[in-house]
């Protein structure tokens, strides 16, 4: 299953760019992350366990291990990779594509994500991951995100 969640920010690719790909720092960043824990690191690439709290009425803890690397070789296209390596989204692949716009930078996070749960059918756990956990997580912390670098540019 791929999904997009998308927005737009009125700072500079890179300054948006800068924000997010300080992993370690999110959760000082980020208020809906509780924790991001650096296992192990080899050169650009990290892997860390991570834990965050699905906004809402309930918010329902939720904590993943990734590996992640960021890419600045394209100045139209700042990437930051994530590669689920454990937890229920084990296998999940997440891209962001920080891109210039008119008002400034376009945020895109790119989800791929196939797990299939025996007498499920087969895309119904992505869907409720998608639904429950990555959208609203995802979107919180975009929203974040924008707030902070759209302060920060002003």
């Amino acid at each position: 299953m791929e999904t997009s969640i998308g927005i737009e920010i009125a700072a500079s690719p890179r300054r948006v760019y800068d924000l997010a790909a300080q992993l370690p720092r999110w959760p000082e960043l980020l208020p809906h992350y509780r924790y991001v824990t650096v296992e192990s690191q080899r050169g650009s690439r990290i892997v860390a366990s991570m834990g965050a709290r699905r906004p809402g009425r309930l918010p329902i803890p939720v904590r993943w291990r990734a590996e992640h690397w960021s890419d600045d070789s394209d100045a139209a296209d700042l990437r930051l990779y994530f590669a689920h390596v454990g937890g229920a989204t084990k296998g999940m692949r997440v891209v962001w594509h920080i891109r210039p716009c008119a008002v400034g930078a376009l945020v895109r996070i790119d989800h791929s994500f196939e797990r299939r749960l025996p007498l499920l059918a087969a895309d119904l756990f992505p869907r409720l991951v998608d639904a429950l956990f990555v959208r609203p997580i995802a979107g919180r912390t975009l929203a974040t995100f924008k707030a902070l670098a759209e302060r920060n540019a002003a």
